[in-house]
């Protein structure tokens, strides 16, 4: 019945926020790996695509997760000033961007691969450098800044 329905639904709820606790503790994040392991239990499994940012701390701890936009199945606007304005907001040294892709290829597109640039060139203007850009496809991702697309 539709209350079992819920109760599941809870059940998976609660498990993807267990995987991506970090018990209070800021542990940093030194790899896009270590980044990905927080957010892809978060997005793995939307259907629409939801872009956020990490605010990070000096050494690279999250102070804050905030979710920007959340777009259609293939779409979701952001603009610069909402990214800095997060870590701003927060006092973070830097910041993290990721978005999913609900088709679970997380492969860049062309407006991916403009976005990243634009906040890497806004964030070297501000003094609040942008670390890298994940993109979640189910379990997988990648990673703008292995790519070498932050100029």
């Amino acid at each position: 019945g539709e209350a079992k329905a819920l109760g599941i639904l809870a059940a998976f709820e609660l498990g993807r926020r267990l995987q991506a606790d970090s018990g209070g503790k800021r542990t940093p994040l030194r790899t896009p790996e270590d980044a990905a392991r927080l957010v892809i239990p978060r997005l793995r499994d939307l259907t629409h695509e939801v872009f956020a940012v990490l605010v990070l701390d000096t050494q690279n701890g999250v102070l804050a997760t905030v979710e920007l936009s959340r777009g259609t199945l293939n779409a979701s606007l952001v603009h610069p000033r909402e990214v800095f304005k997060a870590a701003i907001d927060h006092v973070g040294a830097a910041v993290l961007v990721v978005h999913n892709h609900p088709s679970g290829n997380p492969e860049p597109s062309g407006e991916d691969i403009a976005i990243t640039r634009q906040l890497a060139e806004a964030g070297k203007i501000l003094g609040i450098p942008l670390h890298d850009h994940l993109i979640v496809g189910g379990n997988a991702y990648v990673s703008l800044a292995e790519r070498g697309l932050l100029i």
